[in-house]
């Protein structure tokens, strides 16, 4: 069977879904999306899509901001996945990406009056960070964006842009990833994740006002911290400098899971070798999204495919 799309309202083979070269989203970013784990549990031959209605709910704000207005519910949207998913086949980890967008053939730079559409895609899911052995990373020459730029707490496509160029001046200059500040100088987040410190048996994160997404991964490890490890997280601001001195640091996100920070701007954080915080984390974060864990069964949506 070939991939599946949900594309115009109908599913089809995703080779057949396409856009036009006049649709406003692709020349101005005018879209938002998501990114969906389905965790396949080969033991129960099952997948259990992780927070699925967070996703949703998180990419309808996004809709808002950008004054999208789809036909679909949050339920809706769950089953729309749940069969894309049946018709792909697939039995293995996968990663699900809806797309809200501004849909009509209108190169006029505005967010009104402009139609929307929705579509969601399927595939094998991606190695971002490499959890196993931990990442370098350097502090980005690039700023993040503002909220009164591009709103950060969306998922907004054209934000990216920012992402994608301290992605690659990381990476061209030698390291895994980018730690972006906001323009006051302090800590935000990767390029598609957010960060955590951990210093003094505590994690200390980015809060909501230095242009950081509100991420799943993180509101899940925060969580995780509390419940499991009696670890508190405290959200506040953080220095540049405050890298190079923490006990540990990882980053959170869907494609990332749980990411050892080994080394920032070349310098070694903590003992240069994943922390003992950390691996418990990835720990319980690997063992929670199998839906194997009736303490968070609301983060469950678990789907039979056969």
């Amino acid at each position: 069977m070939p991939p599946y799309a949900f594309f115009r309202k109908q599913f089809m083979p995703l080779d057949e879904a396409r856009v036009g070269v006049l649709t406003q989203a692709l020349h101005y970013g005018t879209a938002c999306f998501d990114g969906i784990r389905g965790n396949w549990d080969d033991e129960k031959k099952r997948f259990c899509l992780f927070r699925l209605q967070d996703h949703y709910k998180r990419m309808l704000d996004s809709c808002r901001i950008l004054k999208i207005s789809l036909p679909y519910s949050i339920d809706d949207l769950c089953r729309l996945t749940t069969e894309l998913l049946a018709k792909s086949e697939y039995r293995e980890d996968v990663y699900i990406r809806p797309l809200a967008y501004k849909s009509e053939a209108n190169l006029a730079i505005r967010l009104h009056d402009i139609e929307d559409d929705f579509l969601a895609v399927v595939a094998t899911f991606p190695t971002y960070l490499d959890t196993e052995k931990g990442v370098r990373c350097c502090v980005s020459s690039w700023c993040r964006v503002d909220d009164n730029m591009i709103p950060p707490r969306g998922k907004i496509c054209g934000l990216y842009v920012n992402s994608a160029l301290a992605k690659t001046e990381a990476m061209e200059n030698g390291f895994d990833e980018a730690i972006l500040l906001n323009q006051s100088g302090h800590v935000s987040e990767g390029t598609g994740q957010n960060i955590f410190l951990v210093m003094a048996g505590e994690l200390i994160t980015p809060p909501s006002s230095d242009n950081i997404l509100m991420g799943i991964t993180r509101d899940t490890v925060i969580k995780l911290a509390a419940d499991e490890l009696g670890v508190r997280t405290i959200e506040r601001q953080i220095d540049r400098s405050e890298l190079y001195v923490a006990d540990e640091c990882f980053f959170t996100g869907t494609a990332s899971d749980v990411a050892p920070v080994l080394e920032v701007d070349r310098r070694a954080v903590g003992t240069g070798q994943i922390g003992r915080i950390t691996t418990q984390l990835q720990r319980l974060y690997s063992e929670v999204i199998l839906g194997r864990n009736a303490r968070y069964s609301d983060w469950y949506y678990v789907f039979s495919p056969d």
